[in-house]
């Protein structure tokens, strides 16, 4: 059976920030490897550095030092035209004001392929209508994106990622603004999409104990530590037990889940 592929692979990475005078490290000399058909959750308290690691992961950008590497060539390396066919973004910004269509938003993700008046292929018009499939939107294809919940909007956004059809798909805190329900639908949605299509999705989230549950791996940012494994595993090494500093939350290793004092 061959070996799963690593879509992305850190080498001594540090990341951080330069000010005029310095540069300051938030994490150094991290290790990763993401391979395809995983999703991997990224957490951490607010304010320990999770944007900026998935700014330098997707080379937005620049690490203080070391390399990140997407399928096998350094991140700093390709083209915009080229970085936007091996990696798809979802952000928790709100849309600009438009009148187009869920199957119009969802097209978008078309856009590194198509010639330089937008024109879809056959092969374009497959793929959007895959995507829409894949995430269960069909009944909403015709709406108009304003008209549609938080919750539906997630799901568009996610269809325009996959449509890009890239191997790599990121997302900054999807879950937020969803109540209970549609997040454990978002989780589940996300995992049935890297087992159907073989794609690697890492995305940030402070849902934990659903992330625990679901995730195939996780990353966990704690103060001066960032590791990288399965949930149990992670969870036999008591890396959850730091995460927050506070003597009112602990974590149950016997449930698996955070318990307030």
């Amino acid at each position: 059976m061959a070996q799963p592929k690593n879509i992305v692979s850190t080498s001594g990475l540090s990341i951080g920030y330069k000010t005029k005078k310095t540069a300051v490290a938030i994490a150094e000399n991290l290790t990763f490897q993401f391979g395809e058909s995983k999703l991997i959750t990224l957490i951490g308290a607010n304010g320990i550095g999770k944007s900026t690691l998935l700014r330098t992961l997707t080379g937005l950008q620049k690490p203080l030092s070391g390399d990140v590497f997407l399928n096998g060539k350094n991140i700093q390396e390709y083209s915009a035209s080229d970085l936007a066919q091996n990696l798809s973004m979802v952000l928790t910004e709100k849309l600009p004001p438009s009148n187009l269509s869920v199957f119009e938003l969802v097209a978008l993700g078309r856009q590194p392929y198509t010639n330089w008046i937008g024109k879809l292929a056959p092969l374009d018009i497959e793929k959007i209508i895959r995507a829409i499939q894949l995430t269960e939107i069909e009944h909403l294809a015709e709406k108009k994106h304003h008209e549609i919940s938080d919750g539906q909007l997630q799901k568009v956004l996610i269809a325009r990622a996959l449509a890009q059809d890239t191997p790599l798909i990121i997302l900054d805190e999807p879950t937020t603004h969803l109540d209970l329900l549609h997040k454990v639908s978002l989780f589940k949605l996300l995992k049935k999409l890297t087992e159907e299509t073989g794609k690697c999705i890492l995305f940030s989230t402070h849902d934990i104990d659903l992330a625990i549950q679901l995730s195939d791996e996780m990353v966990v940012m704690t103060q001066g530590k960032v590791v990288q494994g399965q949930p149990c595993n992670l969870i036999e090494q008591g890396v959850f037990n730091s995460l927050f500093q506070d003597e009112n939350i602990v974590f149950d290793s016997q449930k698996g889940k955070f318990l307030f004092k």
